[in-house]
C-alpha cells in the first residue's frame, strides 16, 4: 500500500495529563470533529472510544493507552490517548518513547497537579515538544491566568498563552485568538461550526496587550525575531507562527490554549495548533541504533526505502484475534508477508497481519510505512522495548525502562481447573504490562503478584477474572521494600572449595562493598590488578552477585542501591570454573552483605490531599498518624486547601475511605512513588516481627 500522506504531513501525538484533567472528553471531541465519529461520546455514559475496556466504563477513568487515526485539514493524526493515574504510568512512558509530539491537558481550576508533573518529567526525559490546553474553562473556579503561573512555577516551563478566553466560569463562550487577532465562538449545541468574529471592543484593549506579550516572549527565544522586535518593525503571522514553531520544535516554549472539551470549545483551534506548532517525523532528531555485529551507533531516517528499524512499545491481548504488538516504524516499511528479526533474541518473525488501530477496532493493511504507527499480528517472541528490524542490517533501538513494582498481593486458584488457567492468565497480563509481576514465594508457595498501587493490581485481577475466566483467592496488599548497606565493608575474601572424585570447584573472590545514594541500583565493577582471576570469570562472578541480591539478609527482600567491587582473588588451573566463581560470587557477596550492617528500606509516597478549608485540621491529623513528612500546604480557589507530603506507602491502605469519611466524601488525594528510604528501629522491628 502506497503512502496516503506525505511525511511531513502526518502528526504523532499523546494526549497526556493528570487524572481527570479531561484527556479522554477532549479524545472523543478530536474524533467526532475529524468525522471519525458521528456522535459524541461520554466518559460518564460509559460510550467513548478510547475507554473501551468494561474496567475503564465501570471506573471512568483510562486504564490503558489507545491509539486512534484521524484526518483533519488533510493531515493524518495518529493519536494515543494516555492514562492519567499514577498506577498506570508505564502506559504513558511507553507511548512518550515512541511519540514525536504532546498535548497536555490541564484542569484550569487545579492547574498544574501531581500526575501533571510527573507526565511533564517523562516528556523532558524524551524530549517530547509539546502544547498546553487549559480545558475546564467553564468550572467554578477557572482561571486561565492561574493555570499560565502554576506552568512557571511547579513545571519551570516556558509558556506562551495564544488565546485569551471570552468569559469566564459559566459564562466561557469562546476565545480570542492573539495571532489572528479574532474572536472565536461555540455557539451550536455540538460546537460544530466555530464561529469567527471581530473582538468586542470591551476585550480589545487587554487582547493587544496580550499580543504584544506573546511576540515579546516570542522573541525571547528566537534571534532572528528579537532583532525586528527591538527595531520596533512590524512582525507579520507568518514570521510568528515560523518562530512559535521552531521554539516548540526545540523545548524552548509551550504554547497555551484554553476551552471546554466537555461543553464542545475550543477544539479546533488545538487541532489547528497541532499541525501548525507540532512536529511531524521529518522535524524531530534522527533516532539512533546500535548496529549488532559491530556495535556501531547509527542514524535512522525515516525513509520508505531504507532497511525497516522499528520498536514495539505495547503488548496486547485481543480475545477475538490474539496477541498484538503495537510498533512505530523509525525508517524503511513494515510489510505484509515479510520476514523481519528481533536481533535481541536473534528470532525471526513473519509479518502475518498488520493493522491501523481505531480503539478497540481495527483496520487491515499491506504496509506500515516509516514514521508511522501501527500494530502487528501473530508475533512468538517480541515483546515491549525490543526492535524488529531488516535481516539485512540488523539494529537495536533504545529500549524503554519502567519503574520497579512498589506494591503486591498474593493471590490463589480457588479449584485445581483454575490453576492452569490462572497460570496462563498471569503469563499474558505479564507479556502486555511491563510494571506487572508474577513470582512464588519460596517460604509459603504462594503466587505473588507486584504491581504499581492497589487500582493497578485491583484491575488486574478483574481482568484475570473476566477475560480468562479465572476464580481466585486474592491476599491483603503487601508492601514491595527493598534493602540496603549502611556501611562500606573493605577486602571481604570468600574461597568457594570443594573437593570430591575427579575435578574439584575452586573459586576465590575479595569483594570491597559500598552503599550508593537512592536509587543507584546494584553496581558490580572489577578493579583487579595483576590476572589474578583470569577476565573470562569475571561475568560469572557478576550474575553470582546479582542473583544474590535478589533476597538480602534481613527479610529476603531485593538488594538495591549498593556498590560491589571485585578487588582481588585466585583461580586454580585444574579446578576454577564459571559455576566455583558463580557460587563464590553468591556467597562473598552474602558475607560482605552482613557486615555493611543492613537496613531495610520502605518506598515514601509523594501525596497530595485536596479538601475544603474546614477540614484542614482532620486532614493534618489523619496524615500526622501516618507517619507523614508535612512538605507544604497551598490555597486553591473555592475556599479549599492543598496539602503535599511525603508518606511511606505502607501507611496508605484505606486512607481513601478514612479521608472520605473525616471529609464528608468532599477531599481527594493522589499518591505517586517517589524514593525508597530507610525505615525506623522500631518500625522495623514491626515489620520483622522480632
Amino acid at each position: 500500500m502506497d503512502r496516503t500522506f506525505p511525511l511531513e504531513m502526518c502528526r504523532n501525538i499523546g494526549i497526556i495529563a493528570h487524572i481527570d484533567a479531561g484527556k479522554t472528553t477532549t479524545t472523543e471531541r478530536i474524533l467526532f470533529y475529524t468525522g471519525k465519529t458521528y456522535k459524541i461520546g461520554s466518559v460518564d455514559d460509559g460510550t467513548t472510544v478510547t475507554d473501551w475496556m468494561a474496567q475503564e466504563r465501570e471506573r471512568g477513568i483510562t486504564i490503558v493507552s489507545a491509539s486512534v487515526t484521524a484526518e483533519w485539514k488533510g493531515y493524518q493524526i495518529n493519536i494515543i490517548d494516555t492514562p492519567g493515574h499514577i498506577d498506570f504510568t508505564a502506559e504513558v512512558q511507553r507511548s512518550l518513547r515512541v511519540l514525536d509530539g504532546g498535548v497536555v491537558v490541564f484542569d484550569a481550576v487545579q492547574g498544574v497537579e501531581p500526575q501533571s508533573e510527573t507526565v511533564w518529567r517523562q516528556a523532558d526525559r524524551y524530549k517530547v515538544p509539546r502544547i498546553c490546553f487549559v480545558n475546564k474553562m467553564d468550572r467554578v473556579g477557572a482561571s486561565f491566568d492561574r493555570s499560565i503561573a502554576s506552568i512557571i512555577d511547579r513545571l519551570g516551563a516556558f509558556p506562551i498563552a495564544m488565546q485569551l478566553p471570552i468569559g469566564s466560569e459559566s459564562a466561557f463562550v469562546g476565545v480570542i485568538d492573539l495571532v489572528e487577532m479574532k474572536a472565536i465562538y461555540w455557539e451550536d449545541q455540538e460546537g460544530r461550526e466555530p464561529i469567527i468574529r471581530e473582538i468586542p471592543s470591551e476585550l480589545l484593549e487587554s487582547a493587544q496587550i496580550a499580543r504584544e506579550q506573546m511576540i515579546e516572549k516570542a522573541a525571547e527565544v528566537d534571534d532572528n525575531l528579537i532583532e525586528k522586535y527591538l527595531e520596533g518593525q512590524e512582525i507579520t503571522t507568518q514570521e510568528l507562527k515560523t518562530s512559535l514553531r521552531q521554539s516548540v520544535l526545540e523545548s524552548k516554549a509551550t504554547l497555551v490554549f484554553c476551552g471546554s472539551s466537555l461543553r464542545n470549545k475550543g477544539v479546533q483551534p488545538v487541532l489547528d495548533a497541532v499541525i501548525d506548532f507540532l512536529p511531524s517525523p521529518l522535524d524531530i532528531p534522527p533516532v539512533t541504533g546500535t548496529l549488532v555485529n559491530t556495535d556501531e551507533v547509527i542514524e535512522l531516517h525515516p525513509i520508505d526505502s531504507e532497511p525497516l528499524a522499528a520498536l514495539v512499545f505495547k503488548i496486547v491481548t485481543d480475545p477475538y484475534v490474539g496477541r498484538l504488538a503495537y510498533f512505530r516504524v523509525y525508517s524503511g516499511k513494515m510489510i505484509v508477508g515479510n520476514t523481519v528479526i528481533n536481533p535481541v533474541k536473534g528470532k525471526k518473525e513473519r509479518v502475518g497481519r498488520l493493522i491501523r488501530m481505531y480503539a478497540d477496532r481495527r483496520e487491515d493493511v499491506e504496509s506500515i510505512p516509516a514514521g508511522d504507527i501501527g500494530a502487528i499480528l501473530g508475533l512468538k517472541f517480541s515483546f515491549t522495548g525490543e526492535t524488529l528490524c531488516d535481516a539485512s542490517k540488523p539494529v537495536v533501538l533504545e529500549s524503554i525502562s519502567f519503574p520497579e513494582p512498589v506494591i503486591s498481593i498474593a493471590i490463589e486458584p480457588k479449584t485445581t481447573a483454575d490453576q492452569d488457567k490462572m497460570g496462563e492468565a498471569l503469563r499474558r497480563l505479564s507479556e502486555e504490562d511491563p510494571t506487572f509481576r508474577v513470582n512464588t514465594d519460596e517460604a509459603t508457595g504462594q503466587t505473588v503478584i507486584s504491581g504499581m498501587g492497589e487500582l493497578h493490581l485491583d484491575v488486574l485481577v478483574d481482568r484475570m477474572m473476566r477475560e480468562f475466566n479465572v476464580k481466585a483467592n486474592v491476599g491483603r496488599p503487601r508492601v514491595s521494600y527493598r534493602e540496603t548497606v549502611q556501611n562500606a565493608v573493605k577486602n571481604v575474601s570468600y574461597k568457594y572449595v570443594k573437593q570430591s572424585g575427579g575435578h574439584g570447584q575452586y573459586g576465590h573472590v575479595v569483594f570491597d562493598i559500598e552503599p550508593l545514594s537512592r536509587g543507584g541500583g546494584v553496581i558490580f565493577e572489577v578493579k583487579i590488578v595483576g590476572g589474578t582471576v583470569p577476565k573470562e570469570y569475571f561475568k560469572a562472578i557478576e550474575n553470582g552477585v546479582r542473583e544474590a541480591a535478589e533476597s538480602g539478609a534481613l527479610a529476603g527482600y531485593p538488594v538495591t542501591d549498593i556498590k560491589v567491587t571485585l578487588v582481588d582473588g585466585s583461580y586454580h588451573e585444574v579446578d576454577s570454573s564459571e559455576m566455583a566463581f558463580k557460587m563464590a560470587g553468591v556467597f562473598g557477596f552474602k558475607e560482605a552483605y552482613q557486615k555493611g550492617k543492613p537496613v531495610l528500606l520502605e518506598p515514601i509516597m509523594k501525596v497530595e490531599v485536596v479538601m475544603p478549608e474546614d477540614y484542614l485540621g482532620d486532614v493534618l491529623g489523619q496524615l500526622n498518624s501516618r507517619r507523614s513528612e508535612i512538605q507544604g500546604m497551598d490555597v486553591r480557589p473555592g475556599n479549599t486547601q492543598a496539602v503535599h507530603a511525603m508518606v511511606p506507602m505502607a501507611e496508605m491502605f484505606g486512607y481513601a475511605t478514612e479521608l472520605r469519611s473525616g471529609t464528608q466524601g468532599r477531599g481527594v488525594f493522589s499518591m505517586e512513588f517517589d524514593h525508597y528510604a530507610p525505615v525506623s528501629e522500631t518500625v522495623a522491628r514491626r515489620i520483622l516481627n522480632y
